[in-house]
């Protein structure tokens, strides 16, 4: 992907600060471009950005001065952006979920290798020290052999705080599609890709309430499940139990562990990149805490973006496309179980990425 390299961004709403943070500054990447629909933001971000440019979403998709667009549109919008990027020999780095439906992920992942560029995809905070630091574990025979796990994410709604959540509750949207992505590739990071799925949803209110921000008190309307449970297949032979949810208001159980033969590994929530991650020997008489042994050590949004951009063409991107529609088939597949009453095979794989070593943030 060449020394220099050149990034675009599309889409200025909450999570792109995170990445501003991250990328402005590091000497790997140049930030030459951002755009939004909405102009006026893009010009105040740029007026922030010494040698960045705000450009429409069309001129920033055909500038030359991109080699990399940045999607982080709407899940509507991804596949949309992606296509638009791809058609100009753009590589494209994009958030979480790779697209709003498996057909749409599938048309980006065939555009892209007809042209020959390279797709990734949030989430990029499984390559941090909680989730590095546990399937370290895993593969040293902590646990012994991995027999099963169980994944829980339950939250009151993101409308709560976000002052525009339609998104969160449309095609693309739910806790499944919104926050599975951070259980799901953790999960194949630990136990391997999933080979079946069966899965129960459901969607018991119609709308939702606004909780901040000048539309606080504004209803909108839930076109997506709520709750999505279901059980998960992997190749190897483990069996995965998952929940996620926008129904519950709070939990105590553990975001992810995984059960052995020999102990169990609690797993710190995916949705950060580092956190404790603590094991419970066969014999023993309390949980210990593992230290950081794997993974870019403080990571932040983004770093998965560096990756991609540090592999070049010489190995695969960790935050690959290709793991983001693995993930994208099981969660799509989780729903059409649901509504089918059937247990789905899936037709996509993905090995876990290369393991990241333990990376002191000065060297990422």
């Amino acid at each position: 992907m060449g020394d220099a390299h050149r990034i675009g961004v599309v889409g200025l709403g909450v999570i792109s600060r995170a990445y501003l943070d991250t990328l402005v500054g590091h000497p790997a990447v140049r930030i030459t471009a951002i755009a939004d629909l909405d102009a006026s933001r893009s010009a105040a971000v740029a007026a922030e950005l010494s040698g960045v440019e705000a450009l429409t979403v069309e001129e920033l998709l055909s500038s030359p001065d991109v080699d990399t667009v940045l999607n982080l549109t709407v899940p509507a919008a991804h596949a949309e952006i992606a296509l638009g990027a791809i058609g100009h020999g753009k590589h494209v780095y994009g958030e979480k979920p790779l697209a709003a439906t498996l057909g749409d992920a599938q048309a980006v992942m065939e555009a892209a290798a007809k042209a020959g560029v390279g797709v990734g995809c949030a989430p990029d905070t499984v390559l941090g020290t909680g989730i590095q630091t546990a399937r370290a574990a895993v593969q040293a025979g902590e646990i012994g052999r991995p027999l099963f796990a169980t994944a829980v994410m339950i939250t009151p709604g993101h409308e709560r705080w976000h002052p525009h959540p339609d998104f969160y509750y449309t095609a693309g949207g739910g806790p499944l599609l919104d926050m599975g992505p951070y259980y799901l590739a953790s999960l194949v990071h630990l136990l391997g890709p999933v080979r079946a799925v069966t899965g129960a949803a459901s969607r018991l209110r119609a709308e939702r309430v606004i909780g901040s921000g000048p539309r606080a008190g504004d209803r909108i309307p839930v076109e997506v499940d709520s709750h999505v449970s279901g059980v998960l297949e992997h190749v190897g032979g483990a069996l995965t139990t998952i929940t996620t949810s926008f129904d519950g208001v709070a939990t105590t159980a553990a975001p992810i562990e995984v059960h052995g033969e020999s102990g169990t590994l609690a797993v710190p929530d995916p949705n950060g990149f580092d956190g404790e991650v603590r094991l419970f020997a066969l014999g023993d008489t309390q949980w210990r805490t593992l230290p950081p042994s794997a993974g870019y050590v403080a990571g932040a949004r983004g770093v998965g973006l560096l990756d991609f951009v540090a592999a070049d063409g010489q190995r695969a991107p960790r935050a690959s496309g290709a793991l983001a529609l693995h993930v994208l088939e099981t969660m799509t597949a989780l729903l059409q179980s649901s509504a089918e009453g059937r247990r789905i095979e899936l037709t996509t794989s993905a090995e876990p990425p290369v393991p990241v070593p333990l990376t002191p943030a000065v060297e990422w």
